[in-house]
């Protein structure tokens, strides 16, 4: 199929107007900021936002009957140009962004207009190679199943937070106020994990868990989903609720499966507290890029571990 490209932003054009193998690019749109790669399986449409703002969609083909792509929220766990299928006869997957060890990835390849491959999600080309050129490692993918925008995406599956070793940590949550260690884990992308019915924050980086600490929840809190935060360029000009002697950064938010009014970042804060030289020590590691998912779901579950945060295990 043909890829063709439309001179107007992408944000302003209704993707169901697109046919299979088409799709729209304007990263000029916004030049810079963090990338978040939003994938809706009933649109069968990719979204690509940057610094908060769309800079292209494209037309995809998802995961047929009996090979379902997944639905979670993912970061890219690998890239690779040239790959080809280490389960499929050696089929050319050009441009591929891993999201799970056990084969789901983005890729190019053909879109009949439909669901048709074995899990991946296919891309145009064209628009394979685009995304490929500015994403990098650890950067977040959202697999939705219900029509999707930054303000309406679909609850995860599971969250597995890992040790250094890389194993899942299992184990219940400690009582202590919270445990640091930068050494497990020096550099890479940072994820923040949490959970208001653990009570519980993790902070991952390059995959790693290097901090958690318990929390404490206000009573009156809701939630009803989860809610993506995606720390974007700049700052605002009020401090920040980690460090007060800091200024607050700027975050994009992405409600997940939410049943009521989405809670703004400001509310949030108000009624969520941790140990203040745990919340220094978060501030600290934060860069633009950086993921915040906060839900009323448990951070650990006895099921086998199908991530959401998939990245998060490696």
């Amino acid at each position: 199929m043909s890829a063709r490209a439309y001179a107007v932003p992408a944000r302003q054009v209704d993707p169901a107007h697109l046919r299979p193998g088409e799709f729209i690019w304007h990263p000029e749109v916004a030049p810079d900021g963090p990338v978040v790669v939003v994938i809706s399986l009933d649109e069968q449409r990719a979204y690509v936002y940057r610094n908060g703002i769309a800079i292209g969609l494209a037309t995809i083909s998802s995961g047929r009957k009996g090979h379902e792509t997944p639905p979670g929220v993912f970061t890219i766990l690998q890239k690779d140009r040239d790959h080809r299928s280490n389960k499929y006869d050696d089929a050319p997957m050009p441009f591929m962004e891993r999201l799970t060890w056990d084969g789901v990835a983005l890729h190019g390849g053909s879109l009949p207009g439909y669901p048709a491959s074995h899990g991946c999600v296919r891309l145009p080309k064209a628009f394979a190679e685009n995304l490929f050129g500015i994403t990098r490692r650890g950067q977040t993918v959202v697999v939705a199943n219900s029509k999707v925008a930054p303000i309406g995406v679909v609850h995860p599956a599971l969250l597995a937070p890992v040790g250094a070793n890389g194993q899942v940590v299992a184990e219940e949550a400690t009582a202590n106020d919270y445990t640091w260690d930068d050494s497990a884990a020096l550099a890479g992308p940072v994820a923040i994990l949490v959970s208001t019915r653990d009570r519980h924050v993790y902070v991952m980086r390059n995959g790693t868990r290097i901090g958690e600490g318990a929390l404490h929840v206000a009573d009156d809190l809701v939630i009803n989903g989860a809610l993506l935060f995606v720390m974007g360029e700049g700052f605002d000009a009020v401090p920040s609720a980690l460090d007060p002697s800091q200024p607050r950064h700027r975050w994009t938010m992405f409600p997940i499966a939410t049943t009521g009014t989405a809670l703004a970042l400001e509310e949030l804060t108000a009624k969520l507290r941790v140990a203040d030289e745990f919340a220094r020590r978060v501030y600290a590691v934060l860069a633009p890029g950086t993921t915040v998912l906060v839900s009323d779901w448990p951070a650990l579950r006895a099921t086998p571990m199908q991530t959401v945060l998939d990245a998060i295990t490696r």
